[in-house]
C-alpha cells in the first residue's frame, strides 16, 4: 500500500524525562538548539503549507510537558512557523477527547517531544487519537515528526530499556510494540553519543528481518512513501542489516551471557545519503567513485 505521508525521525540532543537516563540537563531550550536551523527547517519544508503548516507538538512522552511544549513553539517561531500550538495528553481519556480529535484531524504536523517512549505508546496506544494518526499518515500529505522518544516510538517494534555497557548481554535489551508508523525497522536514538550500538546488535540478532536504525544526535532521517530514507542534520545515521547473519549462539547460553554474531553488515550515513527499504540499495551522495 502506497504511504502518502513523511516520517522524520531524529536522534534528539537531551532526553527530557525518561526514566532510562539519569543525568538530566535542566536547561530545556538546549532540547532544541540543535536543530533549529537545520532539522527543524525541513520539517518545515517538506510540510504540504510550509510555514503556513498547521504543527501541532505532543508532549506526552516528557514528563515535563508544561516547559518543553513552549520551547518547541519558540524554536519554530524563529523559523517563521506561527500557526503552531501544543497538545498536552497526559492520560488516555484525553486520547478520546473530541476536541483533541479535532485538532489532530487539522494538522498538517504533528512533532512528538522526547522523553519516555514507553510513557507515550502506553497513553496512546490503541486509542482515537493513536488510530487516526495512522490513518493521516497512511492517506494524507502529513508529517509525523519525533525525536528522541519520539523516534524510537514511530516503528512497529520499540526498544524502550536497555543499559548501553551491558546491551550485548542476552536479556539486556526490552523491546515492545512502538506506535506502528513503520514496519521491519526498529530505532534507536542518541546512538554514537550514548555508545548503543550493541543495543541495535541484539534487537536485530533477534529478527534479522529488522532492520536497525541508529540515529546520532543532530541527526535524523526523512523516510517518503514509507521506503526511501534520506539521511538529514549533521551527524551519522547506522543501519544494522541482519539478513546476512551466518551464526549466532542466542539460543544455546543462558540470560545474561554475551551474545555471538557472525556477519553483521552495517551501513553508515552522512548527510544527503539515502537508503532504500525495498532493494536494501545504500546511494552515497558524495561517493568518491562517482
Amino acid at each position: 500500500m502506497k504511504i502518502h505521508g513523511k516520517l522524520i525521525i531524529i536522534g534528539g540532543a537531551v532526553d527530557k524525562g525518561s526514566f532510562t537516563e539519569t543525568n538530566l540537563d535542566k536547561d530545556a531550550p538546549k532540547n532544541l538548539n540543535f536543530f533549529e536551523e537545520g532539522i527543524l527547517k525541513r520539517v518545515i519544508n517538506e510540510s504540504k503549507h510550509k510555514e503556513l503548516s498547521r504543527i501541532e507538538i505532543i508532549t506526552t512522552a516528557s514528563k515535563i510537558p508544561l516547559e518543553i511544549g513552549p520551547e518547541y513553539v519558540k524554536a519554530l517561531g524563529y523559523l517563521n512557523a506561527h500557526n503552531t500550538d501544543v497538545i498536552n495528553i497526559e492520560r488516555r481519556e484525553q486520547a478520546s477527547d473530541p476536541e483533541i480529535l479535532e485538532r489532530l484531524r487539522a494538522a498538517d504536523v504533528v512533532m512528538f517531544t522526547g522523553g519516555d517512549q514507553l510513557r507515550l505508546t502506553s497513553i496512546l496506544g490503541g486509542t482515537q487519537f493513536h488510530d487516526i494518526l495512522l490513518e493521516k499518515y497512511k492517506n494524507e500529505n502529513f508529517i509525523y515528526a519525533g525525536t528522541s522518544a519520539g523516534a524510537a516510538a514511530a516503528s512497529n517494534n520499540m526498544i524502550y530499556q536497555g543499559s548501553s555497557s551491558e546491551a550485548l548481554l542476552k536479556g539486556e535489551v526490552k523491546i515492545t510494540s512502538g506506535l506502528g508508523l513503520i514496519d521491519d525497522v526498529i530505532i534507536d536514538t542518541h546512538f554514537v553519543q550514548r555508545g548503543r550500538i550493541g543495543r541495535l546488535f541484539q534487537a536485530v540478532v533477534g529478527n534479522p528481518k529488522v532492520l536497525g536504525i541508529g540515529l546520532g544526535e543532530d541527526t535524523g532521517l526523512l523516510i517518503t512513501n514509507g521506503r526511501q530514507m534520506e539521511a538529514i542534520g549533521s551527524g551519522l545515521v547506522i543501519l544494522v542489516d541482519g539478513r546476512e547473519i551466518k551464526d549466532t549462539n542466542l539460543t544455546q547460553i543462558e540470560m545474561g551471557q554475551p551474545i555471538s554474531i557472525s556477519h553483521l553488515v552495517t551501513h553508515v550515513l552522512s548527510k544527503y545519503d539515502t537508503f532504500d527499504l525495498d532493494t536494501f540499495k545504500m546511494t552515497i551522495k558524495s561517493s568518491q567513485y562517482v
